[in-house]
């Protein structure tokens, strides 16, 4: 009987650590600590990007450590951004007029400076989007790979750039308030 209830704690404690060190939202599992290119980045804050009462994916933010005011998250050099899809309703050709829509918002409308970047940045969504698919875009602080389902897919090397991608989700004008709050711990 001992031998039963030892069994069965350890068990439990070792379901409720593997627990610990995921975070779930929607259903989506998302780790808690990541390491990218040999650095350690935690989960800040995640929720769901929904539009018309639609939930399209879920967006997490990673981060060296905890961060809750976006412009300070803008100026950090290691960041990532992932997005998990979880709508059929998603096509590439969305996300292509998404993500433009969020750079031109992200810059105020003027996306004149950085138009050779953004158009590098498009090509991310040429091939189509299905449920399940995980984007990834991690910045060093001055060089940006974007991958898809873990493959890489390009690579931009503009620290401004990086601040104005980022901005689509954590700027003045977020694609999402909701979901900006979420990936800010708030």
């Amino acid at each position: 009987m001992k031998k039963l209830f030892y069994t069965l704690l350890v068990s439990v404690l070792s379901f409720s650590a593997l627990q610990a060190q995921t975070t779930t939202i929607g259903d989506v599992e998302l780790k808690n600590t990541v390491t990218v290119d040999g650095s350690s980045l935690q989960l800040n804050g995640a929720g769901i990007r929904s539009k018309y009462f639609l939930s399209l994916y879920v967006g997490s933010l990673y981060v060296p450590s905890k961060i809750s005011d976006a412009k300070q998250v803008l100026s950090t050099d290691q960041k990532m951004i992932q997005l998990d899809i979880i709508s059929s309703l998603i096509s590439k050709e969305k996300m292509e007029d998404t993500i433009k829509e969020g750079f031109s918002n992200s810059m105020n409308g003027n996306t004149a400076p950085l138009q050779k970047e953004i158009d590098s940045f498009i090509a991310v969504f040429s091939e189509e989007v299905e449920v399940g698919d995980i984007f990834q875009f991690i910045t060093n602080g001055s060089k940006l790979k974007a991958l898809k389902n873990g493959k890489e897919l390009t690579s931009v090397d503009n620290e401004e750039f990086n601040k104005v991608l980022f901005g689509i989700w954590l700027g003045d004008k977020p694609a999402d308030k909701k979901l900006k709050s979420k990936m800010l711990g708030k």
